[in-house]
């Protein structure tokens, strides 16, 4: 790809973007969190008033569920611009897609559930809390869920310490011994298994040895346990997480699997953001301050580097590709544009312009600059309100401290390799990060702006590509071609009926662009464009494809990239991540493929996987992922596309992380039962996705290795999907394949290991059984198994663990995985019905006193999520 190009999709993105609104802690109360309202959400006072309730009543359930440490300090509210009731100060930094809590419509899969995306690993923050106005108006909604400020708890804990829900609607019931239990932490909040049909005992399956489907754990409404809210957030009596004491190890739910069976509390402390936190005296009032700030009309100035080191190569030309890209095709109508210059001292080219229409955007582009000359003063142009800051970056920066005092919002975008360092620090102090050539990309998340393609080659003669239209996009759609020295010959074939060639483009010469606009709405397809360099000699050539929404009423699918770290020592591997959904459900079985740029040219092709294996936490959640381990230092870009050519992809009903809805509770003995939880229309979800093409660029980040430390080696990844099945004698064990270093390549060798004691897998794993096998290691990804006898091993009741480690090439070892535990049980002889049914008002039901069966050996199998470390 030409570096104008990626100039022009930097700005495109950055300008879309907005500031990054991070959260912080300050002293023991959080402030600088974000709390934005979406512009579907009809104008009502009331919201904000509700919205005020919830983090006042939040901020005191979260004290006393981090022991008097921790509360809400600050919230910024941001109201809508179609909102014209209310007299709300303008937003400066705030932006909608910044934010850390979304009030928005409900979607298909969650309904008014509140939720949080979470990206999968323990301890890691998430990216934003989803609530809906029914939620947070309608009383009849929220009581299904409990207080709301306790619920916002449980969804900060998603958010903000990266741990997960406690209970498993996927697996509600495990055996513990010979006990069915509920999924819950803790153990001892108690209630009764009733079918949910007729309110009998719950029966069990004789397959699996569980409670049937029909069957729900009812929680009696008074508790005499304080924990835990993860679990159920709507009982009075819960008021904590579980700790180290508490925890529930043997739950088959995602906070075991996930974080190595520690309990949130100790998450918290030892993991987490927060992680080491000083603990300060509590100020007398822990209510939060609040501030309410509307967004309006957009006002931009581009702020150009004109001065003589912008001379250099294609510099001056980078620059204003990417700023006629901007104002003839990305800045939205009625929104202000101003252009300004600078060398040592800066000139308004332009006053601030009201876009609209052509006659404004042209009148714009024409008075970019064409010629560079003279000293260098960044800071004379950055005294502005929102600003785009396209420059090379050599000049000393000492105006820091002004900007800041300014509130203005800098994104830069540096065109050369030897920008100051300093110019990183302009956009940190206002809320966002630097950006060059290489390093600086954000996603498209407004406006319905799609980027279906972009890429670009050096190369003499034909240039072939093609990039699918789906029937959620098609208006605004453009072809823009910039080139190097002279205008190839163009050619785009429509699916069915159009042929355009070179003289249907638009061309500026001084630009060196040339541009399609498609009348209307683009037809659905698949779109074919040829490019033809006529010269004798390689130039530089690259094809970016735009187009929005089809109408308000049919979301887009939308990606989002970003990596899990934006600075990198080497001492861990990176991630690469990769969300793809329409509205919030999620698309799955696309194929995405992630692209890795260094500027140092070095190129890295990764593709991404949704199967819950290796780096890729949930199977099916939309969210695709990989391990990054080529780490050498220096800046890299990324760029991510996603194409479901072959049809295969569909939605998924995997939900996200989020607050328990109740199903009722036991008063006095008698269930009181909810209403059932309003069910996902599978019609909808099970609609063609349809094909579809979409490229788009994450924030760039950065490798620095210590001096004379040679690039790292890595183990291969923890296996997190150890499964194991009955066929006949003997039990089958099977897994994803991890790789040589991470999800990447091929390990040389299993260690798989059993005891009686899963303690003893986690915490001295060397000395457990080894079991013996044949296996050799296939590819990363691929699907692995093993099975064996266990007759000879165990005995009635005798429950053994499993667990295993991979090894590459080098020695290293992965973490302990998963461990999953087989029971054999024998049940008793069969008995007459009993004429009262059983007791089943505690917590568990002895499973061998309600199955009547013949004498058979039965074996029970089921997965637990543990890790190699002992739970202390």
């Amino acid at each position: 790809t030409t570096m104008a190009s990626k100039a022009a999709a930097v700005l495109l993105l950055v300008y879309l973007s907005g500031s990054t609104f991070g959260i912080k802690l300050t002293g023991n109360g959080y402030t600088d969190i974000l709390i934005a309202i979406n512009p579907e959400v009809p104008e009502d006072p009331v919201l904000i008033t509700q919205i005020k309730e919830m983090f006042k009543e939040a901020s005191r359930h979260l004290l006393n569920a981090t022991k008097k440490h921790l509360y809400f300090k600050e919230v910024a509210i941001l109201v809508p611009p179609n909102w014209n009731k209310g007299n709300y100060p303008k937003a400066k930094t705030e932006v909608y897609d910044k934010a850390n809590i979304i009030i928005d419509e409900p979607n298909k899969l969650h309904g008014d559930q509140p939720y949080t995306l979470q990206y999968g690993e323990c301890g890691s923050e998430g990216r934003y809390i989803h609530l809906t106005p029914d939620f947070m108006l309608n009383d009849d909604v929220s009581k299904y869920y409990g207080p709301r400020g306790k619920v916002f708890v449980h969804e900060w804990a998603h958010l903000r310490w990266g741990v997960f829900d406690e209970y498993n609607e996927e697996k509600p019931f495990y055996l513990s011994g010979s006990i069915i239990e509920a999924t819950r932490c803790t153990i001892n909040i108690t209630g009764k298994y009733i079918h949910k049909h007729d309110q009998r005992d719950c029966t069990t399956d004789p397959v699996t040895g569980l409670y049937t489907e029909d069957c729900v754990f009812y929680p009696d409404k008074q508790q005499t346990t304080s924990a835990s809210i993860m679990y159920n957030q709507g009982l009075s009596a819960v008021k904590e997480f579980c700790t180290k004491e508490t925890h529930n190890t043997e739950a088959p739910n995602i906070q075991n699997r996930l974080c190595g069976n520690r309990g949130v509390e100790e998450v918290i402390t030892s993991l987490s953001v927060d992680a080491g936190v000083a603990v300060v005296p509590t100020p007398p009032s822990i209510l939060p301050t609040f501030t309410v700030v509307q967004c309006r009309q957009r006002v931009v100035c581009l702020v150009l580097d004109v001065s003589g080191s912008m001379a250099a190569g294609s510099r001056m030309l980078n620059l204003r590709q990417a700023a006629t890209l901007f104002i003839q095709k990305i800045v939205e109508d009625q929104a202000y544009v101003g252009i300004v210059q600078f060398t040592a001292t800066a000139t308004i080219r332009e006053p601030l312009t009201l876009i609209d229409g052509e006659a404004s955007r042209d009148k714009l582009a024409g008075s970019l600059p064409l010629s560079a000359g003279g000293g260098t003063d960044i800071c004379a142009g950055v005294k502005k309100d929102a600003i785009i800051l396209l420059t090379d970056g050599e000049s000393s920066i000492n105006c820091q401290k002004s900007v800041n005092e300014s509130g203005a919002t800098v994104h830069t975008i540096t065109l050369g390799p030897n920008a100051n360092i300093d110019v990183k620090q302009l956009s940190d102090i206002s809320g966002n990060t630097e950006s060059s050539i290489f390093t600086k990309y954000l996603n498209i998340i407004c406006l319905f702006f799609q980027q279906l393609e972009s890429t670009g080659l050096n190369m003499i003669g034909w240039f072939n590509g093609s990039v699918s239209i789906d029937r959620t996009i098609g208006n605004k759609t453009s072809f823009l071609v910039i080139y190097e020295r002279s205008p190839p010959d163009i050619l785009v074939l429509s699916p069915f009926t159009r042929t355009y060639d070179t003289s249907h483009f638009k061309h500026d010469a001084s630009a060196k662009t040339l541009t399609l606009d498609i009348e209307g709405t683009a037809e659905t397809g698949k779109w074919k464009y040829s490019l033809l360099n006529k010269e004798s000699t390689a130039q530089s050539m690259s094809m970016t494809v735009t187009s929005r929404a089809v109408s308000d009423a049919i979301p887009p699918v939308m990606v989002k990239t970003h990596m899990s770290q934006q600075f990198s020592n080497g001492s861990k591997p990176m991630l690469v991540y990769a969300e793809v959904n329409q509205k919030g459900v999620p698309v799955i079985l696309a194929d995405v493929m992630a692209t890795l740029k260094s500027d140092s040219g070095d190129q890295y092709e990764i593709q991404l996987l949704d199967n819950g294996a290796g780096a890729d936490a949930f199977r099916n959640d939309g969210i695709y992922s990989s391990y990054f381990t080529e780490l050498t230092t220096g800046k890299y870009s990324l760029k991510v596309k996603v194409h479901n050519n072959d049809g295969m992809a569909r939605f998924s009903l995997r939900r996200h992380s989020g607050a328990l809805y109740i199903p009722g509770y036991v008063v006095n003995g008698q269930v009181v039962m909810n209403p059932p939880k309003p069910p996902i229309s599978e019609d909808d979800l099970q609609a063609d996705v349809g094909s579809f093409t979409r490229t788009v660029i994450g924030e760039s980040f950065s490798v620095s290795l210590p001096p004379g430390v040679p690039p790292p080696n890595f183990p291969p990844n923890k296996i997190t999907d150890l499964n194991a099945e009955i066929e006949e004698d003997k039990v089958l064990l099977t897994w994803t394949a991890p790789g040589e270093d991470m999800d990447q390549g091929t390990a040389t060798a299993y260690e798989i290991r059993f005891s009686e004691d899963s303690d003893l897998l986690r915490s001295n794993f060397s000395t457990a059984h080894l079991v013996t096998y044949d296996l050799s290691p296939k590819k990363a990804g691929s699907p692995e198994k093993l099975s064996f006898t266990l007759f000879s091993i165990i005995k009635n009741g005798t429950t053994l663990f499993f667990a295993a480690k991979a090894e590459d090439k080098s020695f290293l070892k992965s973490e302990t995985s998963n461990i999953i535990q087989v029971t054999k049980i024998v049940p008793k002889a069969p008995v007459p019905s009993p004429t009262d049914a059983p007791d089943t008002s505690g917590s568990g039901v002895n499973i061998t006193a309600i199955y009547m069966l013949d004498v058979c050996i039965l074996y029970i199998v089921w997965k637990m999520s543990r890790s190699k470390r002992m739970f202390l």
